[in-house]
């Protein structure tokens, strides 16, 4: 709070550069040839930030009652531990093991 009693809002401008950073942040992840697993921890980790700064600050939660921000934070980590539990079917190629290869065709006209 500050001195006169009112509450003391953030720099929305700072903000906005923290969320542009950690987009352009995601934007570089993805380019170097990095193991998927690992572009999958860094792009999830800064999405959480990402959503943690709009949520705080955009949406005002940081000055409401921590009830409203139990409703909301509720959700999202169970959409992170869904994101974790389904990430072994994302990074894994076994999905493709059991899939047929067409047979291959042969030229019989040139007989």
């Amino acid at each position: 709070m500050a001195q006169d009693g009112h509450k003391e809002h953030p720099k929305y401008m700072n903000i906005f550069w923290w969320l542009l950073g950690l987009t352009i942040a995601e934007v570089l992840v993805v380019i170097p040839d990095l193991p998927i697993a690992l572009k999958a921890i860094l792009l999830i980790g800064m999405a959480c930030s990402k959503a943690i700064l709009v949520a705080n600050y955009f949406m005002h939660l940081k000055f409401e009652k921590k009830t409203l921000a139990i409703i909301v934070v509720t959700p999202f980590i169970i959409c992170v531990l869904l994101v974790f539990a389904l990430m072994p079917d994302l990074t894994t190629d076994a999905r493709h093991e059991g899939i047929e290869k067409p047979a291959e065709v042969v030229d019989t006209s040139s007989h």
